[in-house]
């Protein structure tokens, strides 16, 4: 898009749990295998108590590699990114696919925290901007069985988390806590859990 940006954090429609389609003026869905994410966010400067009201942003490339709003070919949709306020649980699940990997990066999903969804529709000042790294041994398995992700295989084997200029500065405990806990298979799709924690 020339180096231009587009904050779809103004659509309301961005508010949402399933984000495998676009909306507005296309509805295609995007590729890719299904996947049921639970995010959990808690305040790690309170007993890890759960944080209610706080709005969750993500949003990630699809099986082919393709961010909508900016890759070529998909530039016209705005599939995979979406909104949740998180619930007395501290909880929110979207239902999404999951990203394949493009050259030169780990696969991740990137995701941003705001204190509210006023703040988060008006763009204002986060709490977190992070990715979490998806595990490894998922992403071998439905990149050399799902034929959607095929492009996916020789770039996966030529990068790692150690390599990922995002990250490699990680230590291994930090990569866990970065990681979702996914179940499933590459015929029905997957399930998973992360814990998010900020000081709040």
């Amino acid at each position: 898009m020339n180096g231009s940006v587009s904050n779809i954090l103004t659509a309301s429609e961005v508010v949402r749990s399933d984000i495998r389609s676009s909306f507005g003026s296309s509805t295609t869905t995007a590729p890719g295998l299904p996947v049921q994410l639970t995010i959990t966010l808690v305040n790690s400067n309170m007993a890890c108590a759960p944080l209610e009201g706080y709005a969750i942003y993500i949003w990630h490339c699809d099986a082919g590699g393709n961010y909508s709003l900016y890759s070529s070919g998909v530039q016209n949709e705005n599939y995979l990114r979406g909104v949740q306020v998180t619930d007395a649980n501290g909880q929110v699940t979207f239902t999404t696919v999951f990203p394949g990997c493009y050259s030169g990066r780990y696969p991740h999903i990137h995701f941003e925290i705001y204190p509210s969804l006023a703040a988060a529709t008006s763009y204002a000042s986060s709490a977190l901007i992070s990715q979490m790294a998806m595990p490894s041994a998922v992403c071998q398995a439905i990149y050399n069985n799902v034929s959607a992700y095929s492009q996916s295989i020789s770039n996966f084997a030529s990068i790692s988390t150690s390599t990922d200029n995002v990250f490699d500065s990680s230590t291994a405990a930090q990569l866990a806590q970065q990681t979702p806990s996914l179940a499933g298979s590459t015929s029905s799709g997957y399930t998973g859990t992360i814990l998010i924690g900020i000081g709040a």
